[in-house]
């Protein structure tokens, strides 16, 4: 974790998929607590005369749309099964949404609190940019139903995601703070609303 004793105090949010992490990420939103979502800044990256698009573009032919964005599809084929070629990838988009990151940050350096919603947090050492993580997390059977509940989403889709990803079991074991989502949305609301409160009240050095 960063050094505490700063102002914001920065909040990694992660989970692993159908875990509920978007839905949490809007309930600090809806509190006015700023949120940094690496998903939308990757989306914006990507898009037609996005940061990333013609750098990936020259380094992978063939992967932009006639509108100049990058043609994800093209893309998965390029690096699929391609150790290389995917680290080839994250050094072109990581450093981008890395300073997409810090310029949120300064954005918002008066505020008592911001999150940084980091899908991969763990796995791409993320964590070390924040003063505390918390991991969104639900039974595997609940997390099974929502994901195949999903348009176009199969078992072996799943599986193949699941496997990318850290065990949810250790992402738990790494968080200071948890909050389980199949306790229904009042609950989940609830829990935000005391982390919020207890992260505020006296700053980050209330979490050491």
């Amino acid at each position: 974790m960063s050094a505490p004793g700063k102002k914001p105090f920065v909040l990694g949010l992660t989970g692993s998929i159908g875990m509920g992490k978007s839905a949490t990420a809007g309930m600090f939103s809806a509190r006015g607590v700023p949120v940094h979502d690496s998903d939308a800044a990757v989306h914006a990256l990507y898009g037609p005369g996005g940061a990333a698009a013609q750098a990936i573009g020259a380094a992978f032919p063939g992967t932009l749309t006639p509108e100049g964005g990058v043609d994800r599809p093209a893309l998965r084929e390029a690096v699929l099964g391609e150790p290389e070629q995917l680290r080839r990838l994250e050094g072109i988009v990581h450093p981008l949404v890395g300073a997409e990151a810090r310029a949120f940050l300064a954005r918002h350096a008066h505020a008592p609190l911001v999150v940084l919603d980091i899908p991969l947090l763990f796995e791409t050492g993320g964590e070390a940019r924040c003063d505390a993580v918390l991991v969104v997390t639900a039974p595997p059977e609940v997390q099974r139903a929502r994901v195949l509940a999903r348009p176009g989403m199969t078992g072996a889709a799943l599986d193949a995601i699941l496997a990318k990803q850290m065990p949810d079991a250790e992402k738990r074991a790494r968080a200071d703070h948890v909050i389980d989502t199949s306790r229904g949305l009042a609950a989940a609301e609830a829990e935000v609303e005391r982390l919020i409160e207890r992260l505020t009240a006296s700053g980050p050095e209330s979490e050491r």
